[in-house]
């Protein structure tokens, strides 16, 4: 069986990783296994980032609603019920985008959403 010495492959490996590594802490941007599990941390924390994003997004979204509608006389549950009764479909990404910028038109949604919530009570 031949002899496998493995130079270019380890050393392009272990390059990619102290990169990523670099501006990491003292051993942990220089010596190969520090960095590679801190690397392999990161990585770990990386990706669960990238759903808790999503999470803290909507969280905002939904704050931001409640205190329009609470300039409105309602809570976000009711003016998100009352949304839905009246049969408009628009997301949390969206409302909270009108409620930030045009306070008129929430205004009318408010409104529309109280309009519904009475028709039904």
């Amino acid at each position: 069986m031949p002899r496998v010495k493995r130079g270019t492959k380890r050393r392009a490996r272990r390059k990619r990783i102290l990169e990523k590594a670099s501006g990491y802490y003292l051993t942990k941007s220089k010596l190969y296994r520090s960095a590679k599990e801190s690397v392999e941390r990161g990585l770990k924390f990386a990706y669960f980032g990238r759903k808790q994003k999503k999470r803290q997004y909507r969280s905002i979204w939904i704050v931001r609603i409640g205190a329009a509608a609470k300039q409105n006389g309602m809570s976000y549950s009711t003016f998100i019920s009352g949304l839905k009764k009246a049969g408009v479909e628009l997301d949390r990404k969206i409302l909270s985008d009108i409620a930030t910028k045009d306070a008129a038109a929430f205004t009318g949604l408010a409104s529309q959403a109280k309009a519904a919530l009475k028709k039904t009570a």
